[in-house]
């Protein structure tokens, strides 16, 4: 049955399961004598209640206690396991008051005693009843926010800790992004620290796959890494140390990681890089941007034991910036069928007008985002570190667009 309307008042779907033809009656006269607009259905039976509302929504439902397969308050629980979105309006006889009230701290609604309903009273049941429901709703909605962003936050804490970098030529800069809205951060994650020698010591990793176990499994083997530096662990021997911790703690032996190791000298103006799986970062200078040729190792977990990473030394210039980031920045789409890929990141570096590290990697992942158009799904987290020569680090870092000088050289080579 459909009242129509000239208002624009809300359209309202309207179950009502009642076995009894007098009442049901009753009700149907009840709601063409108020101005709500509507759609009613009829059920005699919970089972056919449970047919309705698994075959289309409904704003509301008016659910009598005593039907033929199901009495009582437990009625209640039927229709909220069915369909969690209506609002339940319980009817109940004159002696059943109390039934009523059981049935509100149950879930429903509102409850109307039969024969004392008139017009008015079910029109304003009706409304407040969907009100309400959509306010628990939206109130349930925030709460799963706010846990959400509270686990975000724990990860968070655990896969991008703060730097430990206390060289003031050295700028450490890391943007991170989940690759859905609202998702939990995935298995990407970054560190610096800077030993008592100097140097400084860089991770950027990149676990396959993506939600509460890729995280996990992320925040173990930073921990790892930076518990394995700074205990004077280095190159082969500190990879092997996070393979065995990536085995230990994966959940399923599908699980690998990719991952960029750096060491930088700002003394001796050199990095070593191990590319485990991983791609090769960019070095950016006041001649433009390149991608560091770089010696392949495989990725952590792949072939357990077998794992061989080869060292790259890089000569470094005076100032300049080394980008590591995890490949969801550059498999995102930059047209219809196309990757961006490293020549379009390259690009868009040459394009990027920025006015430090900061900016610099904001546009660059909004330039790359807006391409992507929310099309590829994987996390996203970036890496840039930036140094001058000691006695220059009041000139500050090398600007993202700046042209002039020479470009440096790389090289492979053991550490």
């Amino acid at each position: 049955m459909t009242q129509p309307s000239g208002d624009r008042e809300a359209h309202y779907r309207i179950l009502l399961v009642e076995d009894d033809d007098g009442d049901a009656l009753l009700v149907e006269e009840l709601l063409v004598d108020t101005d709500l607009r509507y759609t009613l259905v009829r059920s005699r039976s919970v089972a056919e209640a449970r047919g309705e509302l698994a075959a289309r929504p409904f704003d509301c439902v008016l659910l009598d206690l005593h039907l033929p397969d199901a009495s009582g308050v437990a009625t209640v629980h039927t229709v909220q396991e069915t369909d969690g979105h209506a609002a339940v309006i319980v009817l109940t006889g004159l002696v059943e008051s109390r039934a009523g009230v059981e049935a509100l701290a149950a879930g429903a609604q509102d409850y109307l005693v039969k024969g004392k309903v008139e017009p008015e009273l079910l029109q304003r049941a009706v409304r407040y009843a969907v009100q309400r429901k959509q306010s628990e709703r939206a109130s349930a909605a925030l709460q799963v926010g706010r846990l959400r962003a509270q686990e975000n936050a724990r990860l968070e804490r655990g896969l991008l800790p703060q730097p430990l970098v206390s060289s003031p030529s050295v700028t450490i800069t890391s943007r991170y992004f989940p690759g859905r809205e609202q998702a939990l951060l995935g298995g990407d994650f970054l560190d610096v620290v800077q030993t008592d020698d100097g140097q400084v010591h860089a991770i950027v990793g990149d676990v396959s796959g993506h939600g509460a176990d890729a995280a996990a499994l992320g925040v173990c083997l930073r921990i790892a890494w930076r518990t394995a530096v700074l205990g004077g662990h280095r190159d082969q021997d500190l990879l092997h140390l996070l393979e065995r911790m990536h085995i230990a703690e994966r959940s399923g032996s599908s699980l690998f990681t990719t991952c960029t190791l750096v060491t930088l000298d700002p003394l001796r103006a050199q990095a070593v890089l191990h590319l485990v799986g991983h791609h090769e970062p960019l070095l950016i200078t006041p001649s433009g941007a390149e991608v560091v040729p770089a010696e392949h190792g495989i990725a952590l977990g792949i072939i357990p034991g077998l794992g061989d990473w080869p060292a790259t030394t890089l000569r470094l210039p005076a100032r300049g910036s080394l980008i590591v980031y995890t490949d969801g920045l550059i498999e995102g789409y930059a047209g219809a069928d196309e990757r961006l890929g490293v020549e379009g990141l390259l690009a868009i570096i040459e394009e990027t007008d920025a006015s430090g590290p900061g900016d610099h990697l904001d546009q660059l992942i909004a330039k790359a985002r807006s391409l992507n158009a929310e099309r590829h799904t994987d996390d996203l987290a970036i890496l840039r570190i930036d140094w001058n020569a000691p006695g220059d680090a009041a000139d500050g870092p090398a600007p993202a667009g700046e042209r002039r000088g020479r470009q440096p050289t790389a090289r492979s080579g053991a550490h």
